[in-house]
C-alpha cells in the first residue's frame, strides 16, 4: 500500500477527503502566523503547506517517512533540507536548532510519545515554540489502527508537562456545514460497524485492522461525497476556526516553549 494515499494521510487531490483536508491546512493558516526563524516540520506528508510556510520562515526543513512523498517534494522543493526517516529520534538534526517546530496529527501515530516530545524539545532553540494537532479523543468513533493513542485534552496535558514548563492547548473546531459532514460520517461508520456483532475490531491486533480500514474508511469517503457532494466541495479551511478547548474541538492544537 502506497501510505501516500492511505486515508490517513489527507490528500488535497482527493475530492472526497475534502472537509479532512481543509481542517487540517487551518492548522497551517494558524501557526503561519505564529511561527519565526528556523522551522522543522515533522510528519510532512504531501507537504501541501510549503508554500505558505516558506514565506514566514528563514529556513524550513523538512522530515517524514515517507520516501515517496520526500521524493515528489524534492523534485518540486529542491533548496529545501529533507530527512526520509522514522522518528524518534530526530537522528539528522544536532541540539538547540529551530526557533519553531511543526508537526500537525502525528503524535498518535507515536508509539512512544515520550522519546518523541523530548527530540522535539531538544531540537529547539532556548525559548522556541512547537506547535502540535492531534484528533480530540472523545469524538472518535471508531478504532483507528494507525493510532498507537489517542488523547484527550488531559491526558495531553499530562504527557506534555512532564518535557515542557509553559505549555498550552486549545481547540479546532467546526462550523454548521462540518458538523454536518460529520454528522453524516458518524452515521455511516455505526452501520458499518453493526456488521461487526461480536465487537472483533475491538480486540485485533492493530495490523489486522489495517487493510480492512482502509477499505472500509475510503468507501464511506466516496459514499460522503456522492452523497453530499454540494456540501463537501463548499468546505473550506474558513469552516475551521481555532478556540478555547470545550467538547466541541475536533482537533487538539498544542503550544509548547521550551
Amino acid at each position: 500500500m502506497n501510505f501516500l494515499f492511505s486515508t490517513e494521510v489527507t490528500s488535497s487531490k482527493i475530492k472526497s477527503d475534502n472537509a479532512l483536508y481543509q481542517r487540517t491546512f487551518k492548522a497551517y493558516e494558524i501557526v503561519s502566523t505564529l511561527i519565526n526563524g528556523n522551522v522543522l516540520e515533522i510528519g510532512c506528508g504531501e507537504g501541501y503547506a510549503i508554500e505558505l510556510l516558506k514565506q514566514k520562515a528563514t529556513s524550513l526543513t523538512l522530515v517524514d517517512k515517507s520516501k515517496s512523498s520526500l521524493q515528489k517534494i524534492k523534485k518540486t522543493h529542491p533548496n529545501l533540507t529533507i530527512y526520509q526517516s522514522r522518528i524518534p529520534p530526530l537522528i539528522q538534526i544536532k541540539d538547540n536548532t529551530f526557533d519553531s517546530v511543526i508537526s500537525f496529527q502525528v503524535i498518535e501515530h507515536i508509539k512512544d510519545y515520550n522519546s518523541y516530545l523530548k527530540e522535539i524539545k531538544r531540537v529547539l532553540k532556548p525559548g522556541g515554540k512547537a506547535y502540535l494537532t492531534t484528533p480530540n479523543k472523545i469524538h472518535t468513533i471508531a478504532r483507528n489502527p494507525w493510532h498507537y493513542k489517542e488523547f484527550s485534552k488531559d491526558e495531553l496535558e499530562t504527557i506534555t508537562k512532564k518535557h515542557f514548563n509553559q505549555i498550552s492547548i486549545l481547540g479546532i473546531e467546526g462550523s454548521i456545514k462540518t458538523e454536518q459532514y460529520y454528522f453524516n460520517n458518524k452515521k455511516n461508520v455505526s452501520k458499518i460497524l453493526k456488521l461487526d456483532v461480536f465487537n472483533i475490531h475491538k480486540i485485533l491486533p492493530r495490523w489486522c485492522l489495517i487493510l480492512p480500514y482502509e477499505f472500509f474508511n475510503r468507501l464511506n469517503r466516496k459514499k460522503l461525497y456522492k452523497t453530499n457532494e454540494n456540501l463537501v466541495n463548499i468546505i473550506s479551511s474558513q469552516d475551521y476556526s481555532l478556540a478555547d478547548y470545550s467538547t466541541k474541538s475536533l482537533d487538539l492544537f498544542c503550544v509548547l516553549q521550551k
